[in-house]
């Protein structure tokens, strides 16, 4: 068996090393305007991550700050759901994926960074890149800045085909 081959991600050290605390990140994106959100819904959003684990790596959340799922109301989990469905449409036809991983992680335990604001990971794959957390032998990053894989995204999220609300 090769052993894994270490994948360098330098930018995840200022996320690893930056206090933790100060206004949520997503409260303050459901309430400006941050450069990589992508998608804003009357309820729900979408952002790229600011610390990705692919290129392309997305996060939905309610703009509300929740924990769980079950404090969504219906219509926020319907929301989720409708963006959740457009943003992948929208990645399909921007980055080509070859597949997703789509996930929550609830509790600080299961990996939440952020375990008060839901939210739900969406991550592009692509053959060979590399398994969802654990990176594997012979590991190949695909590079975009993510300025441009936001503009990008925001273009085809915004396609009349893509305005229906949920």
């Amino acid at each position: 068996m090769v052993p894994p081959q270490p994948l360098w991600a330098p930018w995840r050290a200022r996320y690893v090393q930056a206090p933790k605390g100060g206004q949520c990140v997503f409260c303050r994106a459901a309430e400006g305007d941050d450069p990589l959100l992508v998608l804003r819904g009357s309820g729900v959003s979408a952002i790229l991550n600011a610390f990705p684990y692919a290129p392309g790596h997305l996060m939905l959340f309610p703009h509300r700050h929740l924990p769980a799922p079950g404090d969504l109301n219906q219509l926020e989990q319907a929301e989720l759901w409708s963006l959740l469905c457009r943003c992948l449409d929208g990645m399909r036809e921007v980055m080509k994926p070859a597949g997703f991983n789509v996930g929550l992680n609830l509790g600080r335990v299961a990996g939440a960074g952020i375990p008060g604001h839901l939210h739900l990971h969406v991550v592009p794959r692509w053959e060979g890149d590399h398994n969802f957390m654990p990176v594997l032998a012979e590991t190949t990053v695909i590079s975009q800045a993510l300025e441009e894989t936001a503009a990008a995204l925001r273009a085809a999220l915004s396609s009349p085909s893509r305005q229906g609300e949920p």
